[in-house]
């Protein structure tokens, strides 16, 4: 099994109220009345107070085309994924150079050389260092960049190596876009960084839980429900009203049976770690499980305190699952939904 050395979530430091973005975004977006009407109702029905964004509010207005907030992506996404992986580093008792294996995952922006690559030069990995970036896998992929980890440390005995996300959603709302995704995901995603490191050395004095499997579920015909359309003006996001019932007729079942796998069940989960989708989804995916409410109760306070983080947002929940203080021998399931329409399941064992 891979045992998780260190979980760091990291933020950016500029917070703003959902009042104080809505107020911003109506400008920034160029919106008509008609438009400022419906985005003051959409955001404030997205269950979020406030979020952390790359950049000062009004530096957003200087940004006028793709290459812009581009080059503003990577400046601060190198600058945050640097910081957690820094963190998670320092936290595990580990220096840069113990570092064996990098996997980095982002939706929100475009880098070549990919974002590990910089942060690898940045905070001194090691030359021959193994990486891994993941694009493509949006909400998803800080669950499948932990199965991912793990399956790489499965084929490295006593190896070292760390997950780094980074999202900077706040960088992809869309000028002179009024439809209603554009307005969803403007007043729903958040900004913010995490950093996993792991080892598959065992025998570990590490107080956190262990990775025992993972499994990845695609649905067929899903292609245009979630995902972006690449436009002159930057990655335009797709975001279809069906994934509340996409939720509640497919997940369910399928993590129910990856549970039976392992002979357990639902009841046998004793920590959620699920992906803040928005109100809706997470009000599927209780329904779907069977679960009250509070069981997400951990995933709806990340909604509420930071947004939508996208693949960021699971490091942030596991974090706080962690620091809550899971029973030893205590069974976890990070899970989470993205593009294709596809969901991932990590399933974890406290120690």
């Amino acid at each position: 099994m891979t045992e998780l050395l260190a979980v760091e979530p990291v933020l950016p430091e500029y917070r703003y109220s959902q009042g104080e973005l809505t107020d911003a975004l109506v400008d920034i977006i160029g919106l008509d009345p008609r438009g400022e009407r419906l985005i003051r109702r959409i955001h404030a029905g997205c269950g979020v107070d406030g979020r952390h964004v790359a950049l000062p509010l009004e530096q957003y207005a200087e940004l006028l085309d793709f290459g812009q907030t581009n080059d503003a992506f990577i400046a601060a996404a190198v600058d945050l994924g640097a910081q957690a992986l820094t963190r998670a580093l320092d936290s595990a008792g580990l220096a840069p150079e113990d570092l064996d294996l990098i996997v980095s995952t982002t939706i929100t922006g475009l880098a070549v050389p990919s974002l590990e690559a910089r942060i690898a030069e940045r905070v001194g990995l090691r030359r021959d260092v193994v990486r891994l970036p993941i694009v493509g896998l949006g909400c998803m992929a800080g669950a499948a960049g932990t199965a991912r980890l793990h399956d790489l440390l499965a084929g490295r005995p006593g190896a070292v190596g760390a997950l780094v996300s980074v999202e900077l959603c706040s960088l992809t709302v869309q000028r002179g876009d009024a439809s209603g995704a554009n307005l969803v995901a403007s007043g729903l995603f958040g900004d913010g960084a995490g950093a996993v490191v792991a080892t598959s050395a065992g025998a570990t004095e590490t107080p956190l839980p262990r990775v025992v499997a993972a499994a990845s579920r695609l649905y067929p015909g899903t292609q245009g429900v979630m995902g972006w359309d690449v436009r002159a003006t930057g990655l335009r996001i797709v975001l279809g009203a069906e994934v509340p019932d996409l939720v509640r007729d497919n997940v369910g079942a399928d993590v129910v049976a990856f549970l039976a796998e392992h002979g357990l069940t639902v009841a046998d989960i004793g920590w959620w770690v699920c992906h803040p989708g928005g109100p809706k989804v997470i009000d599927a995916l209780a329904e779907t499980l069977g679960l009250p409410l509070e069981a997400l109760a951990l995933t709806t306070e990340s909604l509420r305190t930071v947004g939508n983080l996208s693949s960021a947002s699971v490091l942030h929940i596991l974090r706080a699952a962690l620091d809550a203080g899971p029973a030893p021998g205590s069974h976890g399931l990070m899970m989470a939904m993205g593009p294709g329409f596809s969901l991932e399941m990590v399933l974890l064992e406290a120690r």
